[in-house]
């Protein structure tokens, strides 16, 4: 088991039995059935534990395991990862999956969207999951003797945040439930994109000089609060328009926020790409936010698991070479992803290895075809450093927020001309990432928008971020980029701009009569 890993079992003894309906953003059961005073009488870690509960949320179904599940959805499809990847990457170019379990074919191929699709409920549920747990010890935190307070709420509004954070990009509007309406029973209100973006933003402010430098691995930083900062406000013109800041006002602050964590010194970039996506990626000094795995204490389907598995076929792949003992034979990526590294048998890059291309082939003439397509092999469950033990669930992390990322956010607002940037500063963030991976140094007639939305693709694919950046860059509806299979066609098609955004789930839209459809469903 790693060293310092949150151990998710400690307080489960308190933890409720979780049958909520998954329809309602208030009815979610509490974590906490005694007051906290009784709980930390019993055991002074319980705060601590229902924190790790509270940051396990984004990784694990249940707290008893991986068959368990905090919200009435299947343990195995719905954790929060798994729709990350499920709505980010298979709904985007690079990746498509094979197994069409009603409604996946839907978003590998992004089309039929529909209000019924069950994997936009599960995000949508596990979202209104996290946020009330969050609400019900905030609500309770302020009147109570615990150490370390101020630092414990601030963590705890992070993870709210970043719940949030995924609303706001996803589904667009929602509801606004904090400690001050929690247990209402009235349903709440609508609220709209730039409210939701008003206070996440207000509320990651806030706790940016609260929140300590460095922490317990696994848990948030000042770091993993300016990057989410730094997230929000580099697609802020897609969420808002120039209604609460200016074009070059959003770019101006995500730079800026980037910049502070590349600057901070407590980050530096991984020597070797592969060891940040192995089973010892712990020691990463590059990841600055994970999300825990651990194939023993917190199995799960929904997070690493899913990719690693997913992505390899125990019929013609070595399972034991990349950690695992099973293979689901689902996930591939398309050409849309490797094509962006040219020839790969010639390509020095060290990221154009990450693919299985044996038995596989280049086009991807059917996506339900297992050998249509390479498997991506980037995340794997062997640990990078020293001998380990192939497993049935992977312990490797998942990097949400890395340092690379920090340097291409930077790149991207510069080539952008916000104010405050440098464009040598910006080769020099970009090349640092190129370079560690063998990549050919570029100049800074090299860096242009293309550029940098290709090499986000190189460098970030398959960790949740792809549909984002190709809504940012103009290039995710319409058909100005076709890749396999867009619109359910083989060479592609424009798709509507409704796509920009999920539709509500129709059984939150029945649970709370105060919420609206998005356009176009």
């Amino acid at each position: 088991m790693k060293n310092n890993i949150l151990t998710l079992c400690l307080v489960l003894f308190v933890v409720s039995t979780f049958n909520i309906s998954c329809t309602s953003d208030l009815d979610t059961e509490p974590l906490i059935e005694l007051s906290l005073d009784e709980l930390l009488q019993q055991d002074p870690d319980a705060v601590e534990g229902i924190l790790s509960r509270l940051y396990g949320s984004f990784a694990l179904s249940g707290a008893q395991g991986s068959g368990s599940s905090d919200i009435s959805d299947d343990a195995g499809e719905s954790p929060f990862l798994r729709g990350i990847i499920n709505l980010q990457d298979f709904a985007a170019d690079a990746m498509k999956n094979r197994w069409g379990d009603n409604g996946l074919d839907q978003l590998t191929t992004t089309s039929d969207w529909t209000p019924e699709n069950k994997f936009f409920r599960y995000l949508y549920n596990r979202i209104y999951f996290t946020v009330p747990q969050c609400n019900n010890l905030l609500s309770i935190l302020p009147n109570v003797d615990v150490e370390n307070k101020e630092g414990i709420i601030s963590e705890v509004r992070f993870i709210r945040a970043l719940a949030y954070y995924y609303l706001i990009d996803v589904f667009g509007k929602g509801v606004l439930a904090t400690e001050e309406n929690y247990g209402q029973t009235e349903s709440l209100p609508e609220v709209k994109r730039i409210d939701l973006f008003k206070y996440v933003e207000g509320e990651l402010l806030d706790i940016e000089p609260l929140i300590p430098e460095t922490n317990t691995y696994g848990r948030a930083t000042k770091g993993a609060v300016q990057m989410l900062l730094a997230k929000l406000y580099l697609n802020g013109k897609v969420y808002n328009g120039n209604e609460y800041y200016s074009e070059d006002e959003y770019y101006q602050k995500a730079a800026e926020y980037a910049n502070k964590v590349i600057t901070s010194g407590n980050y530096s970039l991984a020597p070797n790409f592969v060891s940040i996506f192995s089973g010892d990626n712990n020691t990463s000094p590059e990841i600055i936010f994970p999300l825990i795995a651990d194939a023993t204490v917190s199995q799960s389907f929904g997070n690493t698991t899913y990719i690693v598995n997913g992505s390899l076929n125990s019929a013609t792949m070595p399972l034991a070479e990349f950690g695992a003992t099973e293979g689901w034979g689902g996930h591939r990526s398309s050409k849309a992803w490797y094509g962006l590294f040219g020839d790969l048998d010639t390509s020095p890059d060290d990221r154009a290895k990450l693919f299985w291309t044996e038995g596989h082939n280049y086009e991807m003439e059917d996506y339900k075809t297992w050998t249509d397509g390479y498997p991506s092999i980037k995340f794997r469950n062997s640990n990078f450093s020293g001998g380990s033990t192939p497993t049935s669930f992977s312990g490797t992390d998942f990097p949400l927020f890395r340092l690379a990322d920090a340097y291409l956010m930077y790149a991207e607002c510069a080539v952008r001309g916000a104010s405050g940037t440098d464009m040598n500063t910006a080769v020099q963030y970009v090349n640092a990432v190129r370079n560690r991976s063998n990549a050919g140094s570029i100049t800074q007639s090299d860096l242009t928008e293309r550029f940098i939305i290709d090499e986000r693709g190189r460098e970030l694919n398959l960790e949740g971020h792809r549909r984002t950046d190709l809504i940012r860059f103009n290039m995710f509806t319409g058909s100005s980029y076709l890749w396999p299979w867009k619109g359910g066609v083989r060479d592609g098609v424009a798709i509507s701009d409704t796509y920009k955004l999920y539709p509500i789930p129709s059984s939150a839209l029945q649970a709370n009569p105060n919420l609206s459809q998005n356009p176009g469903y």
